[in-house]
Formats: structure tokens, C-alpha cells, sequence
């Protein structure tokens, strides 16, 4: 590996997302956005949802990839995330996230005592993130969730 550039590992729970390396990279840390070049100080940190940059050797146009929180450790030539859920830009289902978001506003407004709203409410969330995220990814702007 180039000492310009920084081995980089996304990892969900389902499966191995990206593995590579990459010139720098963009996370949607906590407290704002981390950005990470080779030789960055080692670092330990939660993730928020958000989309991840990478910025790949010879392209122009990032590799993007959410996720909905995790892990990050960056050590200096190498940084993993470990995420909840981890999705490649390309992957991204703008109707499913759809369909996730009113399914979890149905549960919510149901208010029947066998449905978990914490749950309930954490999948809402997610899929708005979510669909805010396919909104900046594709230049969109929707009503309701931009």
C-alpha cells in the first residue's frame, strides 16, 4: 500500500460492503463530520447515520456509502467501520425507504399495546435519515423529509 493512501473497510452486520483503498475519506461522525487522510491519528468514535465519502484512486466522483451508526477506528493506514447498516449510494432503494418510512408512521399512529413504539420510532427515524440521504445522493428534494 501507497504511504499516500489509507486502507479502508466498511462492515455490516449482513456482510463485507467495501474493502480498499482510498486517498481520503469523509465519516458522519457524532460530533460532525471526520475527515481522514493516511497517517491520521489513531481515533475511536461513534458514527450517526449518514453517508460515508471515499475519495478512490484514479476517480473523480466519490464512493459513497451509508449507514445508519456504527463504529469507526482509524489507525494510521488503516480504518475500519463497524455500522448497524451499511448500504453502497448505488444501492440505495429510494422506494423501499418509502415504504419503510409510512409503514412506521402506520405503526406509530395505531397506538395498539402489542406494538413496541420504541421500535417503532427508531425505524421512522431511520428511514427518514435514510431518505434525506437518497435526497443529497440523487439531488432530489421531497416534501416532508428535506
Amino acid at each position: 500500500m501507497s504511504s499516500q493512501r489509507l486502507h479502508v473497510d466498511v462492515v455490516s452486520a449482513e456482510e463485507q460492503i467495501f474493502s480498499g483503498e482510498a486517498e481520503f475519506a469523509v465519516f458522519p461522525g457524532v460530533q460532525g463530520e471526520i475527515g481522514v487522510y493516511p497517517r491520521h491519528t489513531p481515533l475511536l468514535t461513534h458514527l450517526k447515520s449518514g453517508t460515508i465519502r471515499l475519495k478512490l484512486p484514479d476517480r473523480k466522483t466519490p464512493e459513497l456509502v451509508y449507514v445508519s451508526g456504527g463504529i469507526l477506528e482509524i489507525q494510521p493506514e488503516l480504518v475500519t467501520v463497524l455500522a448497524d447498516t451499511a448500504i453502497r449510494a448505488r444501492d440505495l432503494d429510494e422506494a423501499k425507504a418509502i415504504a419503510a418510512r409510512q409503514n412506521a408512521e402506520a405503526l406509530a399512529e395505531t397506538r395498539q399495546t402489542n406494538v413496541n413504539y420504541a421500535a417503532a420510532e427508531a425505524e421512522l427515524m431511520q428511514s427518514v435519515a435514510r431518505l434525506k440521504d437518497i435526497s443529497k445522493l440523487t439531488g432530489k428534494r421531497r416534501s416532508g423529509y428535506s
